[in-house]
């Protein structure tokens, strides 16, 4: 004895009794030709069987099908009934009344309630249509087995689906059930791994009030998702369909589970204008022989006791048949077709076109170039605002902001890096053009003094300021108007070298010519007092060691820096996003700073002298020319270094090239200018007796 439950009368009706004390009734209605159609299929499944020798010899198999209205409570009734033997056995019939097997459910939660109350008795339980993945746990549901796969599969297809088209933003309804809850979420768990959000979940159940339906479909109406999959038999969804139908909610493109695809009662005309174009997955069919022939021969004469026989016939040549009590129709060349339920949607897709274009659905559209995804709290990752990238970042093909390598920077669209512009002290431009002409101009006059000195070197005015020392000073300020040309140009590893080394030595050398001439005022001045012998032994050898000395200690240094740690071409980023400002790094701070300072002592120690010589006669100013140049000379570079450090760029090239320049300048001018417009200006004042007169005085 083979039992077999099916949800024929689909529809439950709770009447209320006349008396208070008796519990309400359940009734059933509603009677499905498609499910009828499968009862069907088990008759003809039986009759093969027993009209086949070969398969069960000495073996016949009788059969015993009982509805359960689509009701878990229902199917456990029924279950029990069956394997119980509850119900008298037919008069004729030779076979116990319980039975060896169950065909049983179509409904995932009827048919874990069945296989949980039957397992542990060792009942075989076949079904048909039970897809929950939860029913594969052996452990759970032992004797529990299945002609369809399970919904693990067809939830990964769904993803697949959805992945396919594009889809982000979607959302879900589900059976307020296992075979609905287990499903959404094996389907959630498969869509998340492709970065899919799901938008909401909402639950139907065929005995919800109408409210409940209302409350889903204004969920539906709220959200912004255009793709909604409906996890649902068709009894559970149907009477949302008809809501949806009513309220004209169209634009949506429906996914459906394989429960409710093929269903007649979903494809009716009326649903097709809300669901026309619906896609989703289906069982692969195939002709089964001789079953439109077993389909054909049902008659309520042939057997009168075959299960809901009456029923059929009621509804088939009911002038009624079109009425909506009598749910999920079926045409009658489909329920006689041996090839199962009615062909799907497979070559043609009618979708649920939006502006003429397949549908999408996104809750936040595509970042634009030059943007990155901005997560908005509170919202599923698939919603995000799109934030413009930082400076020096940016998004092209991704979304997140990449920084751009390190000499390049973002354009103003931030969807590509462009080269950075290098910025350095150029000759053409207008600073250093004037800074080389300023710099060739200080040269020239140098060289036109020297010129002048080498001409009237006889004269007592050159005489008297120490000719051999003033060529010498001359040639080092020649030097030293030179060297800021080390200084433009873009910086390689020679001229960064260069630079710092030739400013420091030539500068060591103007000092040291400039102290050698101080020390010789001094001494010539105090040799005028009787007894003293200080002049007559600080000749010209002296004064060339003094200056040589004093070289020296600064070429050491230099030696030890470039030894040590040189200076070296470097890029700045610091200034500019849109720049890179080309500068020799001093490579040692110590040795740039001791380079400095060793001159800044110089300086000093001159300056210190001159002023001790400041009491000369008037005539003799040497020592005030002097003790003036080297003030502007100190003035020059004590306002250099705070310049020099808060300079940015290429100007901080700019000041060092002036402080030379100025200092240079101050040197020439202060020292060699007096001269020059004696000699020029004021002949009759170039002579031994102006010269010396307030001396011999």
């Amino acid at each position: 004895m083979i039992g077999g439950i099916f949800p024929i009368l689909i529809k439950q009706i709770l009447s209320t009794s006349t008396f208070d004390k008796e519990p309400p009734k359940v009734q059933c209605e509603g009677f499905d030709l498609r499910i009828y159609r499968w009862t069907q299929a088990m008759l003809f499944a039986i009759e093969e069987i027993n009209n086949d020798p070969a398969l069960l010899p000495n073996i016949s198999l009788g059969y015993r099908i009982l509805n359960s209205c689509a009701s878990p409570t229902n199917a456990l009734r029924a279950a029990l009934t069956l394997a119980s033997g509850a119900e008298e056995a037919s008069a004729t019939s030779h076979c116990p009344p319980a039975i060896s097997a169950l065909i049983a459910e179509s409904g995932s939660s009827q048919s874990i309630a069945v296989a949980g109350i039957l397992g542990p008795f060792h009942m075989p339980i076949i079904s048909y249509f039970s897809t929950c993945a939860c029913l594969s746990d052996r452990t759970k549901y032992p004797t529990f087995f299945r002609t369809i796969p399970s919904d693990y599969f067809q939830a990964k297809a769904l993803a697949a689906l959805v992945k396919h088209f594009g889809w982000q933003w979607i959302g879900a309804i589900q059976s307020d059930n296992d075979y609905g809850r287990n499903g959404i979420l094996a389907f959630k768990e498969e869509v998340e791994k492709f970065g899919v959000c799901v938008a909401f979940v909402a639950s139907v159940l065929r005995t919800y009030t109408r409210d409940e339906f209302l409350e889903v479909v204004e969920i539906i109406k709220q959200s912004s998702v255009k793709v909604i999959l409906a996890f649902s038999v068709d009894g559970d969804f149907y009477p949302l369909m008809q809501e949806i139908v009513n309220q004209n909610i169209t634009g949506i493109q429906w996914i459906s589970c394989v429960a409710w695809i093929t269903s007649s009662r979903t494809s009716t005309p009326e649903m097709y204008r809300s669901f026309g174009g619906t896609v989703g997955f289906v069982m692969q069919k195939m002709a089964i022989p001789k079953l439109k022939h077993f389909l054909t021969s049902i008659s309520p004469y042939t057997d009168p006791n075959v299960p809901f026989v009456k029923d059929f016939w009621e509804i088939m040549v009911s002038k009624k048949l079109q009425r909506v009590n009598f749910t999920n129709q079926f045409g009658d060349e489909v329920f006689f077709d041996e090839n199962g339920d009615p062909p799907a949607s497979y070559d043609v897709i009618n979708w649920q076109l939006i502006n003429g274009k397949v549908p999408t659905s996104v809750c936040s559209n595509v970042c634009p170039v030059g943007t990155r995804k901005a997560q908005i709290q509170g919202k599923p990752i698939c919603c995000f605002d799109c934030v413009p990238c930082a400076d020096g970042t940016i998004a092209n093909s991704t979304a997140d902001c990449t920084p751009c390598p390190k000499e390049y920077w973002s354009n103003e669209r931030k969807d590509d890096c462009i080269p950075r512009t290098t910025e350095f002290l150029k000759y053409h431009e207008p600073m250093g053009l004037a800074l080389t002409l300023v710099s060739l101009l200080g040269a020239s006059l140098s060289l036109a003094t020297m010129v002048v000195f080498i001409n009237y070197r006889e004269t007592p005015v050159i005489k008297a300021s120490n000719f051999e020392l003033s060529s010498l000073l001359l040639f080092s300020l020649f030097l030293c108007f030179l060297c800021p040309l080390t200084f433009l140009g873009r910086p390689t590893v020679w001229t960064c070298m260069l630079r710092h080394t030739a400013f420091g030595v030539t500068f060591a050398l103007c000092i040291s010519c400039v102290l050698g001439k101080t020390i010789v005022v001094v001494t010539a001045f105090k040799a005028t007092f009787p007894g003293n012998k200080v002049a007559g032994q600080f000749g010209h050898a002296q004064q060339r060691i003094i200056i040589c000395s004093c070289t020296l200690i600064q070429i050491v240094i230099c030696i030890l820096w470039l030894t040590l740690n040189p200076p070296y071409p470097d890029m700045l980023f610091t200034y500019s996003n849109k720049m890179i400002v080309l500068e020799c790094n001093t490579g040692s701070q110590a040795a740039f700073y001791a380079v400095l300072g060793y001159i800044g002592v110089l300086a000093i120690i001159c300056l210190i002298l001159a002023f001790m010589a400041r009491k000369l006669p008037d005539n003799f100013n040497e020592a005030k020319l002097i003790t003036f140049s080297l003030l502007i000379f100190c003035a020059v570079w004590i306002t250099f270094v705070p310049a020099y450090i808060s300079s940015p760029g290429k100007f901080t090239v700019a000041v060092e090239i002036f402080a030379i320049l100025s200092s240079a300048f101050g040197l020439l001018i202060c020292i060699f200018a007096p001269k020059c417009y004696i000699i020029f200006l004021k002949p009759e004042k170039n002579t031994k007796k102006h010269v010396m007169g307030k001396i011999m005085n």
